[in-house]
Order: structure tokens, then C-alpha cells, then sequence
């Protein structure tokens, strides 16, 4: 990694990787799937001394977005997702929240298209579809640093589940043939549970291959 200090916290009820992408030229942060106890997530932003510029949320599923509103009103930040999930934030039944965890829903600041690369914290982030999991789960793509942020697209060894509402195995499955078929095989993959990968392991040994 150049300029890229990456720590993680895990979070939540069902152990949500929340990353923490901070450029060590400039300070500045982004936070990807504030998934709960936004306390937890202040302390890390305290302790790496960055700035939070911007959310980055690879789904919406509550395990991911449950601390997001208050950690965007915090440090008055936008909140970035896919286009097409904007039904999954806004709906506590896709997702899921409404099973127990409160009836959450969320608007993001910023819907990102397919391929769409901003430009945030110093680094150049590529938005990519890769539903399956729900219809817009996406990664995040950082080229120069070799990084990609799959959510619950692609796991060490596996994918993520699809018995969810407008979850689609044959889609997840292209999904991950997408990916894999993209990118360079030392890209290092960070999931949203779990320990992370590369896209070589994944090519040579996920049974979905």
C-alpha cells in the first residue's frame, strides 16, 4: 500500500468488518460500513488521527449501516452506496432491520453508478456492481493501492448468502466471476465478515469459481 493506512474494527451483532481508509499524505478518512456502535467507531477515528471525509456502504443490509446516520451527522459527511440499492436502505423488511434490530432505514447522500469512480480522501474509488447478495450489493476498487472492499460479495473461500430478500446464487455467482475475471490476482480483498483474501486465492481455490 502507498499512501493507504487501513485498520479495521468488527462491529455489531454479527461481527461486521468497519474499515477505516486513511491516506497518510493528507489525513484524510473514509469509513466503509458503519455497521453499529458508532462510540467504537469515533474512538478509531480518534486513535488513527484521520478526518472522515466520506461513508462508503458496500449494501444495506442493518449490519452494515446501522451506526451510518449518526456517524455522517457527526462528522457532517455524505454517505456514498449503489444506485440500485437504494430500496434495501429504504425498506426495514429487505433490509432487516425490522427483525429485531430496531426498523432501520437510510438515504444515502450519493448513488453511484456502475464503473463510477470518485475521487475522495486522495484516492480514486471505483464503484462496482456485484449483486447476489441483495440487488445492489457492490465493492469498492482502489487501483493504486491494490485494494478491493467486497461486503458480502465475495468471502475468504466463499460468497455471501443469497436466501435473503432479492438475494440471486446465479447472480452472486457472476458476480464473482466479474471480479475475478477484472482485477489482478495480488489485489487484496476485504470482506464484511470474516478474514480477508486476494484474488488469486479466490481464482485458484473458492468452490463458486
Amino acid at each position: 500500500m502507498k499512501k493507504l493506512e487501513l485498520q479495521k474494527c468488527i462491529v455489531g451483532s454479527v461481527y461486521t468488518n468497519c474499515y477505516f481508509l486513511k491516506n497518510k499524505e493528507n489525513g484524510e478518512l473514509l469509513i466503509v460500513d458503519p455497521g453499529d456502535a458508532a462510540d467504537t467507531i469515533e474512538r478509531k477515528v480518534s486513535e488513527m488521527q484521520g478526518k472522515p471525509v466520506g461513508i462508503l456502504l458496500t449494501h444495506g443490509h442493518f449490519d452494515h449501516i446501522m451506526a451510518a446516520d449518526e456517524v455522517r451527522k457527526k462528522y457532517n459527511i455524505p454517505i456514498y452506496a449503489s444506485e440500485k440499492e437504494e430500496t434495501t436502505l429504504l425498506n426495514p423488511k429487505v433490509n432487516l432491520s425490522v427483525f429485531g434490530h430496531g426498523s432501520c432505514t437510510l438515504d444515502a447522500d450519493v448513488y453511484l453508478k456502475d464503473l463510477q469512480t470518485v475521487e475522495l480522501a486522495g484516492f480514486s474509488v471505483q464503484m462496482i456492481e456485484t449483486p447476489g447478495h441483495t440487488v445492489g450489493s457492490c465493492c469498492y476498487y482502489i487501483k493504486d493501492e491494490g485494494v478491493l472492499f467486497s461486503g458480502d460479495t465475495v468471502f475468504h473461500g466463499s460468497v455471501g448468502r443469497t436466501d435473503f430478500p432479492e438475494g440471486s446464487t446465479a447472480a452472486i455467482v457472476r458476480s464473482l466471476h466479474r471480479l475475478l475475471d477484472a482485477l489482478p490476482d495480488e489485489t487484496e480483498v476485504y470482506p464484511g465478515h470474516d478474514a480477508s483474501t486476494t484474488i488469486g486465492y479466490e481464482k485458484r481455490y473458492n468452490p463458486f469459481v
